[in-house]
């Protein structure tokens, strides 16, 4: 199962606050790509998909497909602020390898 935490959920919904009309949930996907292989997605959607995996994180619903679970299993989304910058940031155990720009992984 995905985790996400407090301060996620409470930007995610900050966001789709201002989205009009208003998306049902939030979408978590990993898809190809990246120079590591892998990279992490985040979009609003406005239903699941048929064989989409439903959570709800304090009224907050994400959507996650079969094949994205695999590599999200245990994974925790957080939501992050830095001198650098602020985002969403993923800590997957099941990562062996990231690439130097941190965008993609490699499990």
């Amino acid at each position: 199962m995905v985790q996400l935490t407090d301060k996620a959920v409470d930007k995610v919904k900050e966001i789709m606050a201002t989205q009009d009309p208003k998306p049902a949930g939030l979408r978590i996907a990993v898809v190809g790509g990246g120079c590591s292989g892998f990279s992490y997605s985040m979009a609003f959607e406005n239903q699941p998909n048929m064989l989409d995996k439903t959570y709800q994180y304090d009224g907050l619903k994400v959507y996650i497909d079969q094949a994205s679970l695999l590599y999200l299993e245990g994974a925790e989304v957080d939501y992050v602020e830095t001198l650098e910058g602020q985002g969403f940031k993923f800590n997957n155990p099941q990562v062996k390898s990231t690439c130097g720009c941190g965008s993609s992984f490699q499990v």
